[in-house]
């Protein structure tokens, strides 16, 4: 079997953009190279990202465009107008398109990874033409599309809920740590500490800065609890769109330097920034999957985050989980975390178990299942859904 991939959101950059959909890619070409020597893929991408930097095996063959195609002005022409064109030339079996879409004219059957419906959910936080687009041409592939993967099980119920679909063409393919998320050794996160001149006790949030993160609030619970605490609260992660109204806050509120803006976190650090936290901070109003609580469990850092969409589903009984838009009621939480050591080593080793539910291994092979059965063969759709 021939299967086309869209990885053209597959980044190597340092921005907000290899983040999120660009780790799932990643992580899930790594994962298939492993597991399927047999079938040939081929693994379309932006400009500057070939075999060299992705060092997949032979049956992989990387494509990448001539173009800037990590800009969605460029990826999506190419993904409407080039790649029927494309597919028809090239004789594939299965297109999959890893955020949302295919094309709408598709060739071949197509196998989509639906990682959140934000768009739909949360309107006012996306831009006018992003939220158009996506909103048109998501509700056309997934109604044409042979099998959809979401990422939770909360995506596959809004899956079902907002766009109409059986549950029974849905496949839940989690998303999963990458192996450098663990615990570090003492001596390393001691001299970690020292180089990045970081406080001994501190509230870290890391991730794209825009409005569904809900920092607002964030900064808001953390000015209630200023004067009971030491520890400040630095927010790391890159710019996004839509961001003034999180300095706006910080600013308004007179924190100073009790609220810190680290910018963005290079990914071989970030295990080390989790590790160094006393807490970690997520209130998103809504996440598909939501893979920073994941990744800080991962190396023994305590939680709070939100009751909403897929967060309790990540998160499990290892961390605390509030109302995202009471401020008191996160601020108290994250507080009574600061003050409770006792409840910080519980909650550590019940996230250090969490992570390991989730296995990249696994999705990969429950992705595999998906393309057999959009190209035809005998696998049953209901063998991959759930976990």
């Amino acid at each position: 079997m021939h299967i086309a991939i869209n990885a053209h959101l597959l980044a190597h950059t340092r921005s907000f953009r290899r983040a999120g959909v660009s780790n799932y890619v990643e992580a899930l070409l790594t994962h298939l190279g492993q597991i399927d020597q047999r079938n040939h893929y081929s693994v379309y991408t932006t400009r500057g990202l070939g075999r060299h930097e992705l060092a997949l095996p032979p049956n992989f063959q990387v494509k990448p465009s001539r173009l800037p195609t990590i800009n969605p002005r460029v990826r999506i022409p190419w993904e409407q107008l080039y790649a029927p064109i494309m597919l028809r030339a090239t004789g594939a079996d299965v297109f999959h398109g890893v955020l949302n879409v295919a094309p709408t004219i598709c060739p071949v059957p197509s196998v989509i990874t639906i990682h959140d419906l934000a768009f739909l959910s949360f309107p006012q936080t996306f831009r006018r033409v992003n939220r158009t687009y996506l909103t048109w041409a998501t509700r056309i592939s997934a109604r044409r599309a042979a099998r959809i993967l979401a990422v939770s099980e909360a995506t596959k119920q809004e899956i079902v809920r907002l766009l109409g679909i059986a549950p029974e063409k849905i496949i839940v393919t989690y998303d999963a740590c990458d192996r450098r998320f663990t615990p570090p050794d003492p001596a390393s996160l001691a001299a970690f500490r020292v180089r990045a001149g970081l406080p001994e006790r501190f509230i870290l949030f890391l991730g794209t800065l825009e409005p569904r993160k809900n920092l607002p609030t964030l900064i808001e619970a953390y000015a209630r609890i200023a004067v009971d605490t030491d520890a400040p609260l630095l927010i790391g992660g890159g710019k996004g769109w839509l961001y003034d109204e999180i300095f706006a806050k910080a600013e308004a509120l007179n924190l100073g330097d009790r609220v810190r803006f680290v910018g963005y976190i290079d990914a071989a650090d970030q295990a080390l920034w989790y590790a160094a936290a006393s807490v970690f901070a997520f209130p998103s109003l809504y996440e598909g999957f939501g893979m920073p609580p994941l990744e800080a469990m991962a190396c023994g850092t305590p939680v709070v985050t939100s009751n909403t969409s897929s967060l309790p589903e990540v998160v499990g009984d290892a961390g605390l989980t509030v109302d995202p838009r009471n401020p008191d009621e996160l601020g108290a939480a994250l507080l009574r975390l600061l003050n409770n050591q006792s409840l910080r080593a519980e909650l550590r080793e019940r996230g250090l178990r969490q992570a390991q539910r989730f296995s990249w291994r696994e999705t990969a092979e429950r992705t595999l299942a998906a393309y057999q059965a959009a190209g035809g063969a005998a696998v049953p759709a209901r063998q991959a859904i759930g976990r």
